[in-house]
C-alpha cells in the first residue's frame, strides 16, 4: 500500500508518497515520519492522504495540511463522467448518494457497478458492495474486533441513520463500539455512530451473510414503528421472497415520500414493492407507478428498465400502452428518435378511442421528437396522427379536455412555426389566460410561436415548480426553452444562468440534449457579445454529444452559432459556408423552424462574401416555402435579407464604395443607412467611408433577435428587446 519513489535531481534526494494513512500500519507511518524529517534540509514532495480532521500520528507538527471538503453534486457528476464506464441512471444516483462527495469512494463504487450492474438493484439506504481490494482490507480489521462489537458495528452499518443514536437499538452502545472507533472504523458523538468513509460502512455491510444482515434488519425495524417508511425499508431488506404485507407498506411510505417531493425516493419504494408483489396485476401497476415516479427524477434508463419489466408480466392493454407510453419518453432522452416516435404514435392511434388521457400524453410527447428531428416525414406522421384524434361526442367522463388542447397547441406550434398564424395566436392568448398553472408545453408553444413574452411568464411559472426537491429532473427542456426565448427577447444574461442550470442538470441526469442545447445557447449569446474564440469550442462540444444528422434543430443553431462568430472575426467566406447549411441550394431548410432565424445572418455573410446571387436565389426559394404571413420576425428577417442581398450598382473606380445595406424606413429618406449584421456601414450620409461605430457593438451584428413591433417599437430591427 506504500508507495516510495527516489529520485536523483541534482545529487539532492526527492521523496513523494501518495497513498491513504488509512491504510498503513502504525510502523509505516513511523517510517514514513522518519524518513521525511531526515530529508528536511532537501528538497521534499511529500503527499499523504489521511481520513478526518486530524493528521495521522507522526504528522502532528512540522507538516502543512489541506483540508478537503467533499465534491458538489456536479463536481462529483462529472469525476462520474471521467470513469471508462460511468454508471447511469438510477445506479448513478446510488453513487452519488452513497459516496457523498468522497472522491475514492466514487471511483471505487462506480468501478463496482460496472463490474456487476445488479449490484445497484437495492434500497438506496442500503450500501453498494465495495471492491475486493477494499473489502479485504476492512473485512480482516472488522474480523479482529470483539464479538460484540463486531455486532454493535454491523447494527450501526444497517442503520446509517443521523437519528440513530446510541440507545435506540439493544446491542448499539458506545461501549461496544469503543474498538471500532478505536480502529478509526467509526466516530460516536451524540448524534450516534458515524462511519468514517462510506466505503467502511459498505464493506461492514457486506463482510457477513445475508442471514446476519437480515437479523440486524428486523432489530432495527423493531426501534422504528413510530418511523413507518425506514420500518417498511428495513423489512423489505430482511425479505428474500414475495410479501404483500411488506409490498403495501412500502406503497405507503411511497406516497408520503412524493407528497414530501421526493420523486426518486418513491420510486425506488414502488420498485421494491413491486419485487415483493405475490400477484402480476399488482407488479406491473408498481413498477409502472414507479416509472412515473422516475420520469421527473430524469432518469431515462431506469424508467424503460422499469416499463419494459412491466410489459413482460401484464397482458392488460391499459397498463401495456401505458408502459409503451414511459419507454417512448426513455426513448427521446436516450436519443434514440425514431424508436421513439415510432413507439409514441403507435401509443396514441391504439389508446385514441379507449384511453383518450394516454392517447394526448403520447401525441405530445410525438410533437417534441418531430420539432427535435425536423424531418418532414415525422412531422407529417405526427400531424397525420393528430387529425385522427377527435373529440368524443359526447365527451368521455375521463376526456382530458386540457391536454388535448395543450397536445394540439404544441404539435400545431411544432411542425409548422409559421403558418396560419391569425387563427393560432388568439387561441395561444385564450389558453394562456385560461390557466393559472403555466404549463411548460404551452410555453414551449409561445416561444416557437414567436410570442416570447408569453413565453417566458410561461415558462418561469412552470420552472418554480419544477425546481423542487426530486422533480428537479423534468425540468430539463422547459430550461431549455427559457434559456432561447430569453435569447429572443434580449434577457442574455437570464438566458446563460438559464443554460447554466440546464447544464448542470444535464451533467447530474445524463441529459444529452439538454446539455448540447445548453451549450449553443451560450455559444448564441457569447457570439453577439463579442466572444467569438469562446463559441468554437462550445459548438464542438454540443455536436460531438448529439448526433447533429438526427438533430437538425441542434445542427442548425450549431451551424448559425459559428457562422456568426466567424462574421465576427472577419473570416467572411467562413461565415458564409456556416451559414449557408441552414438551407440546401433549392431552398430547403435544414430545420422547418431554426434555419430561418438565420436568414438575414445568411444574407448578410452573402454581401460580405461576395456571394449575392447565389445566397439571393437561396433565400427567395426558402421563404417561398413559409406561408405569406409568417409572423411579425420573420418578415423583418425576410425584408432585411431582402435588402441586404439587392443588386447594388457598379461603381466607378474612383466611387466611394457604398453602404451593403440600404433598408427603407417609413418616414425617412432611403438615403444610405447601415445595419448591417457583417462588415462595417457606411456611417453617414455623402458615402462616407468612415467605419460605422456602432459595429464596436457585438449584439449589432445578427438581425436573428428583433422586437416585436407595435407602438414606440424600435426601427433598427437588428437590436434586441429592452
Amino acid at each position: 500500500m506504500l508507495t516510495l519513489l527516489s529520485r536523483l535531481s541534482e545529487n539532492r534526494p526527492l521523496l513523494v508518497v501518495a497513498d491513504d494513512a488509512q491504510w498503513l500500519d502504525r510502523g509505516s507511518l513511523d517510517t514514513l515520519a522518519f524518513a521525511a524529517r531526515r530529508l528536511e534540509s532537501e528538497p521534499l514532495v511529500l503527499l499523504l492522504g489521511a481520513r478526518g480532521n486530524l493528521p495521522p500520528a507522526g504528522f502532528e507538527r512540522d507538516f502543512p495540511d489541506l483540508l478537503l471538503k467533499p465534491l458538489s453534486t456536479q463536481d462529483a457528476g462529472r469525476l462520474l463522467d471521467a470513469q471508462p464506464h460511468p454508471p447511469r441512471g438510477r445506479a448513478r444516483e446510488q453513487v452519488l448518494a452513497q459516496a457523498a462527495g468522497n472522491p475514492m469512494a466514487l471511483i471505487e463504487l462506480s468501478q463496482m457497478i460496472a463490474a456487476d450492474p445488479a449490484a445497484g438493484r437495492r434500497w438506496a439506504a442500503e450500501p453498494l458492495p465495495p471492491t475486493d481490494r477494499l473489502a479485504a482490507i476492512i473485512a480482516a480489521r472488522y474480523g479482529a474486533l470483539p464479538g460484540p462489537t463486531r455486532e454493535a458495528l454491523l447494527l450501526a452499518a444497517v442503520a446509517d441513520s443521523p437519528d440513530m443514536t446510541a440507545a435506540a437499538v439493544s446491542g448499539l452502545t458506545a461501549a461496544a463500539l469503543a474498538p471500532a472507533e478505536t480502529a478509526s472504523l467509526i466516530r460516536v458523538d451524540r448524534s450516534g455512530p458515524q462511519f468514517t468513509h462510506p466505503l467502511v460502512r459498505a464493506a461492514v455491510y457486506h463482510a457477513v451473510p445475508f442471514a446476519e444482515r437480515a437479523a440486524a434488519h428486523l432489530k432495527i425495524a423493531g426501534s422504528l414503528h413510530e418511523q413507518p417508511d425506514r420500518y417498511a425499508w428495513h423489512l423489505a431488506a430482511a425479505a428474500l421472497e414475495p410479501d404483500e404485507h411488506v409490498a403495501s407498506l412500502l406503497e405507503e411510505t411511497a406516497a408520503q415520500a412524493q407528497r414530501r417531493g421526493g420523486a426518486a425516493a418513491a420510486a425506488r419504494a414502488y420498485e421494491r414493492a413491486a419485487e415483493l408483489s405475490p400477484g402480476e396485476r399488482d407488479q406491473a401497476r408498481r413498477l409502472l407507478a414507479a416509472a412515473a415516479l422516475a420520469l421527473p427524477a430524469g432518469q431515462a434508463d431506469w424508467v424503460q428498465e422499469l416499463a419494459s419489466r412491466a410489459l413482460a408480466v401484464t397482458e392488460d392493454l391499459q397498463l401495456r400502452l401505458t408502459a409503451r407510453l414511459r419507454i417512448g419518453w426513455a426513448l427521446i432522452w436516450s436519443n434514440r428518435h425514431a424508436d421513439a416516435l415510432a413507439t409514441l404514435i403507435s401509443v396514441a392511434q391504439e389508446a385514441s378511442a379507449r384511453l383518450p388521457g394516454i392517447a394526448w400524453d403520447a401525441i405530445g410527447q410525438a410533437g417534441t421528437v418531430a420539432y427535435q428531428t425536423g424531418t418532414a416525414e415525422g412531422r407529417r406522421a405526427v400531424r397525420d396522427t393528430l387529425d385522427r384524434m377527435q373529440q368524443p361526442a359526447p365527451p368521455a367522463a375521463d376526456w382530458p379536455a386540457v391536454l388535448a388542447d395543450e397536445s394540439r397547441m404544441w404539435i400545431r406550434a411544432a411542425t409548422d412555426p409559421f403558418g396560419n398564424r391569425g387563427e393560432v395566436i388568439p387561441r395561444l392568448h385564450r389558453m394562456a389566460d385560461g390557466t393559472a398553472d403555466g404549463h411548460a408545453r404551452l410555453g414551449a408553444a409561445a416561444w416557437l410561436l414567436d410570442e416570447s413574452e408569453l413565453a417566458v411568464r410561461l415558462l418561469r411559472e412552470s420552472l418554480s415548480r419544477l425546481r423542487a426537491p426530486g422533480v428537479r429532473g423534468d425540468s430539463g427542456a422547459t430550461l431549455s426553452a427559457l434559456q432561447w426565448a430569453c435569447i429572443d427577447t434580449g434577457r442574455w444574461d437570464e438566458a446563460l444562468a438559464a443554460s447554466r442550470e440546464a447544464a448542470d442538470l444535464a451533467a447530474a441526469y445524463k441529459m444529452e440534449a439538454v446539455a448540447a442545447s445548453a451549450d449553443l445557447a451560450t455559444a448564441i449569446v457569447l457570439a453577439m457579445r463579442g466572444g467569438h474564440d469562446q463559441v468554437r469550442p462550445l459548438v464542438a462540444n454540443a455536436l460531438a454529444t448529439i448526433d447533429a444528422a438526427e438533430y437538425r434543430g441542434f445542427a442548425a443553431r450549431a451551424w448559425h452559432a459559428a457562422g456568426i462568430a466567424a462574421l465576427a472575426e472577419g473570416s467572411y467566406l467562413t461565415g458564409y459556408a456556416q451559414l449557408s447549411q441552414l438551407f440546401d441550394a433549392d431552398g430547403a431548410p435544414l430545420h422547418h423552424h431554426v434555419s430561418y432565424l438565420g436568414i438575414a445572418d445568411l444574407a448578410a455573410a452573402a454581401v460580405r462574401a461576395e456571394r449575392h446571387l447565389e445566397a439571393r436565389t437561396m433565400v427567395e426559394r426558402a421563404l417561398a416555402r413559409v406561408d405569406p404571413a409568417p409572423g411579425p420576425r420573420l418578415e423583418q428577417l425576410a425584408a432585411r435579407a431582402r435588402g441586404l442581398l439587392r443588386s447594388p450598382p457598379t461603381p466607378s473606380p474612383t466611387s466611394p464604395r457604398p453602404c451593403p445595406t440600404r433598408l427603407a424606413t417609413p418616414g425617412r429618406s432611403s438615403g444610405p443607412s447601415c445595419s448591417s449584421t457583417t462588415g462595417r456601414g457606411c456611417g453617414g450620409s455623402g458615402g462616407s467611408t468612415t467605419p460605422n461605430p456602432s459595429w464596436r457593438r457585438p449584439w449589432r451584428r445578427s438581425a436573428a433577435w428583433v422586437p416585436r413591433p407595435g407602438p414606440g417599437a424600435r426601427r433598427r430591427n437588428c437590436e434586441p428587446a429592452a
